[in-house]
């Protein structure tokens, strides 16, 4: 229907992560095929949508205005299943939002996005973490798998929030049946049956969106306050994400604050009303980087808050 807004889901035929997840999805209910949207194969259900895209997903830009333009209807969010590489091989299930932020503007990245951009990140990151948390140590079959969040990185580059869900991270665990079984089964509890798992203004003003910054690949701030009721989770900015150099006056120079500040206007964008607060990995900055970000947060308005006071906000501590 012209003008009806859809939640559109991803996949990629090349990626048996990717098509597993979302052949799973499609046995738990009457979907129809439709269509074909691009020369592609499409599905719906309810108000959800499904494209089988032919060659990756990381460069495949703007699907949001790409939908629309055939078949009138709006996109307000994008999920991507999708597998996972590691070099370590370990068998893990993650979730992530997207963007490059902290490349030179404009910019192409090696893997997809723009520099100086981060699409809206889903307002189901935490919320699906949470389940992800719960439901996967319920299947013996994923004893070995290590659950993460990761850092924002790699594309493509949408205007809508997005997020990537995944099965990592070798060619031996891709095609698990039952992890794509269970991040299947989250996606249709949270987009079909937890209507609290998207924003809402109205209901949620004022509650804490949680911008994460420096760490490691793996979110390892990230996992553990997702984890708690009362947090919702926007960007999250690993130490390389941030790039600073330093001027002949000491000056802190370089990428890192266009990173951050493209970060907090994305999550800004997909929580409007929500109160922005960032954590900070000390120990993974100097003295003088510390410096720099607490005096551009205090120029946002932007707390930033240790682990305890978060805890203490949520009446936790």
């Amino acid at each position: 229907m012209d003008g009806e807004e859809v939640i559109l889901i991803a996949v990629n035929q090349q990626d048996i992560a990717s098509t597993n997840q979302a052949d799973a999805l499609r046995t738990m209910d009457a979907w129809t095929q439709r269509s074909p949207v691009e020369n592609n194969p499409a599905y719906e259900f309810k108000h959800l949508r499904m494209l089988y895209l032919p060659n990756g997903l990381l460069f495949e830009d703007h699907l949001e205005k790409r939908w629309e333009a055939v078949t009138g209807e709006r996109v307000s969010e994008i999920i991507f299943p999708s597998r996972h590489v590691a070099a370590s091989g370990q068998p893990s299930l993650t979730l992530h939002p997207i963007g490059v932020p902290h490349l030179p503007m404009e910019e192409q990245g090696p893997y997809g996005g723009h520099g100086g951009q981060a699409p809206p990140p889903s307002t189901r990151l935490a919320s699906w973490w949470k389940m992800l948390l719960e439901q996967a140590p319920k299947d013996a079959s994923l004893k070995d798998f290590d659950l993460s969040l990761e850092v924002t990185h790699h594309g493509p580059t949408v205007n809508v929030p997005c997020l990537f869900i995944e099965v990592g991270s070798t060619e031996a665990t891709w095609g698990h049946e039952g992890a794509s079984r269970v991040l299947a089964n989250i996606m249709r509890e949270g987009l079909l049956h937890t209507p609290e798992d998207a924003w809402n203004e109205a209901k949620h003003a004022g509650e804490l969106v949680l911008v994460t910054l420096g760490g490691g690949h793996y979110a390892p701030r990230a996992n553990q306050l997702a984890a708690l009721d009362g947090v919702w989770l926007g960007h999250m900015l690993a130490t390389y994400a941030l790039p600073f150099e330093q001027n002949s006056v000491g000056e802190a120079t370089g990428r890192w604050k266009q990173s951050i500040l493209a970060a907090l206007e994305a999550t800004r964008r997909s929580f409007p009303g929500g109160e922005l607060i960032c954590s900070m990995d000390k120990k993974a900055f100097r003295g003088w980087q510390r410096q720099a970000i607490r005096d551009l947060l205090e120029e946002e308005g932007i707390p930033l808050l240790t682990t305890k006071q978060i805890k203490t906000r949520l009446g936790l501590a």
